[in-house]
């Protein structure tokens, strides 16, 4: 007899041979076996469209942009791009316009001077032929055309060396985003990761000689304190071989006496990635 029996009486007979101690291992699969499923991201759902007025052409168009907290960060490169779990943000930061072609960092979006607006209608929108681009999100295609068009009108419109300095920066991480979603399987999978390589490596480049041109002569290098921006181009540094660079700025982040001590931890740690990097170079 089981020490349970008596519960038939009670119409409880079901129970006898239940286990009076549940098994620790049974219970943990049991547990993932009822954890719900991953929840899969549409990336149409994590955006919505925002009205523009073009100051350029005044138009009114609509531009894909992201939800505001719909994206959650899951890890930094050591230049400060955030990388999401859910999607890539960089393909939906400018603002293009479809009829003349004005393109801009939503950040940048703002007032122009007449010169300004003369400059992009004669150099940009008289030459300009129409895109049209995706209804539902942005391709990583599409956005490059969007980058390139921003870089020619900050060129035109004749910005600041750090808007400049950073429309590069923001296409060189979404050049490293698409190559962080091609396909390994694809014939061209190769060839394409090194071109992307290539190319994203020279915005690199570029994005460090505006911030240097910049640091001399703007008090505000893109919303970032002058700490932010040592460390930030110090990473750049690094990841373009420019290791005495790299080196002077971590030394003005260790020597600062308003840097707090986060950052002059991580100035310490990316010294010494430097010196690595460094070294597996010369050899």
């Amino acid at each position: 007899m089981g020490f349970l029996d008596g519960l038939k009486k009670f119409g409880l007979g079901a129970l006898e041979d239940e286990e009076l101690y549940e098994d620790p291992k049974k219970k943990e699969v049991k547990k993932q076996e009822e954890k719900k499923p991953p929840v899969v991201f549409n990336e149409e759902t994590l955006l919505f469209d925002k009205k523009y007025t073009c100051p350029i052409c005044e138009a009114e168009f609509n531009v894909k942009t992201l939800r505001s907290g719909k994206v959650r960060m899951k890890s930094q490169d050591v230049d400060l791009r955030p990388v999401y779990a859910e999607m890539d943000p960089s393909k939906y930061e400018v603002v293009t316009c479809p009829e003349c072609g004005y393109s801009v960092l939503a950040k940048y979006f703002g007032n122009l001077t007449k010169f300004q607006i003369d400059e992009v209608k004669n150099k940009i929108s008289a030459n300009y032929k129409k895109q049209e681009f995706g209804d539902k999100t942005y391709s990583y295609a599409e956005a490059r055309m969007r980058y390139e068009l921003a870089i020619a009108t900050a060129m035109v419109k004749k910005s600041k060396n750090s808007e400049k300095a950073y429309i590069c920066l923001k296409m060189a991480w979404l050049i490293r985003g698409e190559t962080e979603h091609l396909d390994p399987s694809a014939p061209d999978y190769a060839e394409k990761k090194k071109a992307n390589e290539a190319e994203e490596k020279e915005l690199l480049q570029k994005a460090l000689d505006g911030f240097v041109i910049a640091r001399q002569s703007e008090t505000q290098i893109a919303g970032m304190d002058q700490t932010t921006t040592d460390y930030l181009m110090a990473a750049i540094g690094m990841e373009v071989g420019d290791y005495d660079l790299a080196n002077r700025m971590i030394s003005n982040i260790i020597g600062s006496r308003v840097a707090n001590s986060r950052i002059k931890d991580k100035a310490k740690e990316l010294k010494d990635m430097v010196a690595e990097a460094k070294k597996k170079a010369e050899a």
